[in-house]
């Protein structure tokens, strides 16, 4: 499958990938800083083995040690919008791309700072035609990044919308990351007149205690690419007719390396997970049947705990919540084994290159997982109250399932956004032709119950 991989950073790259083009690798554009890297006691600690996804967050997140508390400047910022009815056509484009990081010490651009404002405004556009306007308009983003896509929904809604609905708006971002937080508000604050509607608050979204009160109105949430992130966790099953079984990782007595250590299912937000997957999943057909058995082999499956936790959250103490997320649908040359494995990429000496196994991710490199966005509807329903599991184990319904879509970005953009803003002179419109592996997910409720 000829694929592309475009700049050296993970977030600017992954939707630029195209079934139509071949594979293309830049040189690096920017830095990324890397000190001293994750030891395996650091990753781990001396004592009890760690669940995977607690592995990946350390990976990730250790504020010392953490792949993104290493990079430099992570989140890109345009001095000034691209204007894409003046370039010629990709290469052109292409060409400006590469312009814009070898001028920039950053490590990435997130797709609505490329194409800012009309990626934001397409979201706001979505937002208006859903939300119900006779109430005042509350809207909270999930790692806002530079404050770009705050900024564009706000000046949309200040342009476009009533007087009134801009007036009593209110919008709040939860940022985990202090540096981030302080320039959302520098972003934001470019328009005065957006400063009494928007605030940050720095903490993790998924931890409980810091949300307040429930919030009985009605509501919006954005987590634009949120979820690929997000710790997952890893189960194990010897073959098909055998129970899942959850993946630890432990220090080896007699070195520095890391291995896996099989347990039966004890934690309860794998388990949850597990019984969303399998209760919703279609039928096994007979032939596939008698062939598992014929032919067993070991499984491996990645969970989005992460996701699941966040979704918990949001449904408790957001009941009224509607949520729009984007994300990578599907990831390119995963070399990592497993149902929904992900891509852990790392860049030393100006190339990129991709392990075969998250254990070699110690600090200095990037973990990101495409979202199955099947499974992200039924988690989503699931967290909602439609389906729980009582006390006896039989399901119980309860309410009704959300309304959901799910959306490829292009058709998103075609629904919601305007086109022929990011389209160049030949007629090239990358933010229509390249994202080919990233979508959209609308749900909102429907405040029905049985």
């Amino acid at each position: 499958m000829a694929l592309v991989r475009l700049i050296s950073s993970r977030k600017l790259s992954p939707p630029f990938f195209s079934r139509n083009v071949d594979r293309l690798e830049l040189t690096r554009i920017g830095s990324i800083r890397v000190a001293a890297f994750f030891s395996t006691q650091k990753l781990v600690g001396d004592d009890e083995p760690v669940l995977v996804r607690d592995f990946i967050h350390r990976a990730l997140y250790d504020a010392k040690d953490g792949y993104f508390s290493q990079r430099s400047q992570s989140v890109g910022v345009l001095e000034r919008s691209i204007k894409f009815n003046q370039l010629e056509g990709r290469k052109a484009y292409m060409k400006l791309l590469e312009k814009v990081y070898k001028q920039s010490d950053i490590s990435w651009f997130t797709p609505v700072e490329l194409f800012k404002p009309w990626y934001a405004h397409g979201i706001a556009e979505a937002i208006l035609r859903t939300t119900n306007l006779s109430v005042p308009l509350k809207i909270y983003e999930i790692g806002g990044g530079s404050g770009t896509c705050a900024k564009g929904i706000l000046d949309y809604i200040m342009l476009n919308a009533p007087e009134r609905i801009y007036n009593n708006m209110s919008y709040t971002s939860i940022e985990i990351s202090p540096s981030l937080a302080k320039i959302q508000k520098e972003t934001v604050a470019q328009v005065g007149s957006h400063l009494s509607k928007f605030r940050v608050e720095c903490r993790d979204a998924s931890d409980l205690s810091g949300w307040r009160n429930v919030e009985q109105q009605p509501c919006w949430v954005i987590m634009l690419e949120v979820l690929d992130n997000l710790p997952h966790d890893l189960v194990y099953s010897q073959s098909q007719l055998s129970p899942w079984m959850e993946v630890l990782v432990e220090n080896k007595p007699e070195s520095e390396s890391l291995s896996e250590l099989y347990k039966p299912l004890e934690d309860p937000l794998i388990k949850r997970c597990i019984d969303i997957v399998e209760h919703e999943a279609p039928p096994v057909s007979k032939p596939k049947e008698i062939w598992s058995k014929l032919f067993t082999k070991p499984r491996r499956c990645w969970l989005p705990t992460g996701c699941l936790k966040l979704l918990e959250v949001l449904h408790e103490k957001l009941p009224k919540m509607s949520l729009i997320a984007s994300d990578f649908s599907f990831l390119p040359d995963v070399k990592v084994p497993g149902e929904r494995a992900p891509l852990v990429s790392t860049k030393k000496d100006g190339s990129s290159s991709d392990y075969s196994s998250y254990l070699d991710a110690k600090g200095d490199a990037d973990i990101f997982f495409p979202t199955d966005f099947w499974l992200l509807e039924r988690m989503d329903h699931y967290c909602s109250g439609w389906r729980k599991t009582e006390k006896d184990g039989t399901p119980s319904k309860k309410g009704r399932k959300r309304r959901t879509l799910t959306l490829d970005t292009s058709a998103f953009m075609d629904e919601f956004g305007l086109p022929s803003k990011t389209r160049t002179k030949d007629g090239y419109n990358p933010l229509l032709d390249d994202f080919k592996n990233t979508k959209f997910y609308l749900s909102v409720p429907t405040h029905n119950t049985k």
